[in-house]
């Protein structure tokens, strides 16, 4: 079964770093950050951890949970967050799920046998308070997230479902949004009370 953009994100009950969670019930109604990485005491998975950590503000603002996967042990897990704590000067307090069977990281087809029989790469999956997956994206082994890039798609996605309106290219908060196609002048003019700059009849842009 192939995950995409709208389904539902499979449910699973499996133990973390913060004890057994039924991943529906721990998301609860907020957002999730669900990231997989391919083994504890790695350098790229180190620094990923600990960036994740350091964003911990960041997520909090926006309502996202992060929650971090990979194929080792809770035990291993445990050992290694003292050294991402140490090495990326942080406090990682976000779970990690300990997918030892690959259980999960096969539910979320993570292990793409072309980088590893065994391994996760590096997926993430942005979830929305629905369960419903908004964003995927995935980098091979050897190379570590973009967090800006992570944090502009969170907040893209939240200012399009808060306002009926769509994004461009490199939009950062605070940029101009775009008015869809399907929202005629008369509705945008509800809509979108500062009005807009019609480019094209299909291209209107405005401030929110």
């Amino acid at each position: 079964m192939s995950l995409r953009l709208g389904d539902t994100a499979p449910n699973f009950t499996i133990d973390s770093t913060a004890g057994q969670i039924n991943f529906h019930d721990w998301a609860g109604d907020s957002w999730v950050f669900f990231f997989s990485h391919p083994a504890d005491f790695t350098p790229v998975c180190t620094t990923e951890m600990g960036r994740t950590a350091q964003l911990a503000k960041e997520f909090e603002a926006r309502d996202v949970k992060p929650l971090g996967l990979s194929t080792d042990t809770v035990e291993e897990h445990v050992k290694w967050i003292e050294d991402v704590n140490d090495t990326q000067n942080c406090d990682l307090q976000f779970p990690i799920v300990a997918d030892a069977d690959h259980k999960v990281a096969e539910l979320y087809e993570m292990i793409h046998a072309g980088e590893s029989e065994t391994a996760a790469v590096r997926s993430v999956f942005i979830i929305d308070p629905n369960k419903k997956i908004r964003l995927t994206m995935t980098y091979p082994m050897a190379v570590g997230r973009n967090f800006d890039e992570i944090l502009r798609v969170i907040d893209a996605l939240q200012t399009s479902d808060a306002n009926n309106c769509a994004l461009p290219a490199d939009w950062r908060k605070g940029d101009d949004v775009i008015i869809p196609p399907s929202i005629s002048n008369e509705e945008a003019k509800g809509l979108f009370p500062n009005g807009w700059n019609e480019i094209r009849p299909y291209l209107r842009t405005t401030k929110l």
